[in-house]
């Protein structure tokens, strides 16, 4: 967190027009591959079940209904959309996860996807998430990862990405250089068998990840700009080229950390 706020403060507010619908493309691109692992990691009947940071709900009804865990704790510091949709076996709790007031030695799954990255301290949050587990639990975190470093081609998109990350940096924390060192994070923190994957998806003109990303950029704007490397031009043109069949860009990926407390 930083003097000018942090994420769904100064920008990507809940009560912005669209918010729900930006995050729920960023969900139509990675539920599937999450769910995936969560159920490859063991969730199921029984499991009691933290997701932080929630959102619109999207991966903790998934585990409701097609994981068939028992039950599932949805947090989040802004709960309108997670309420919009109740289900069995959810329970919606408006919270900050900065704050350790969570029960110890509960949860047979915490999961948080697309957090840490704009929180101060990842270290910090994931030994506070470690301790939620039960026995044999499994802690699985997971954000992005830049593709668009100084190596990559020089494109309208990679320009304005830089300038977003580095201006999201600048402006509400937001870090993305320290997710690599997940595992690190969670071996650290006394987990066991930890392990870590990538996945990124393509970037099709129409799909929901460009789709995604165009409307990020717009969201955006002001904070690149502000950094002194794009213009509004260019921005401009980042937006149009993520829906070019001449866009062969990689978006950014998701890294999946995960790692088990001791029996």
């Amino acid at each position: 967190m930083t003097s000018a706020g942090r994420y769904g403060e100064r920008f990507f507010s809940p009560e912005d027009a669209g918010e729900g619908d930006r995050v729920d493309l960023a969900a139509a691109t990675f539920d599937d591959t999450t769910l995936a692992r969560l159920r490859q990691l063991g969730a199921g009947p029984g499991w009691r079940c933290l997701d932080v940071g929630a959102g619109t709900g999207t991966v903790a009804r998934r585990l409701l209904r097609e994981a068939g865990v028992s039950e599932v704790l949805a947090v989040d510091r802004d709960v309108r959309f997670l309420a919009a949709y109740p289900t069995p076996g959810l329970t919606v709790r408006q919270a900050d996860v900065t704050a350790d007031d969570f029960p110890p030695g509960r949860f047979d799954l915490v999961h948080a996807r697309f957090v840490l990255m704009h929180l101060p301290s990842p270290e910090r949050m994931i030994a506070t998430l470690g301790r939620l587990l039960a026995p044999g639990g499994v802690l699985v975190v997971g954000d992005a990862v830049d593709l668009t470093t100084a190596d990559a081609p020089d494109t309208p998109y990679t320009l304005v990405m830089r300038a977003m990350w580095r201006g999201l940096r600048d402006s509400i924390g937001t870090d993305v250089s320290r997710v690599p060192r997940y595992p690190e994070m969670l071996r650290a923190a006394g987990l066991r068998s930890v392990a870590a994957e990538i996945h990124v998806p393509p970037l099709v003109p129409g799909s929901a990840i460009s789709r995604f990303w165009a409307q990020t950029l717009d969201r955006t704007r002001s904070t690149m700009i502000a950094t002194g490397l794009v213009d509004d031009a260019l921005v401009d043109e980042a937006v149009r080229h993520l829906d070019s069949p001449e866009c062969a860009d990689l978006p950014p990926g998701m890294l999946t950390a995960w790692g088990r407390s001791p029996l």
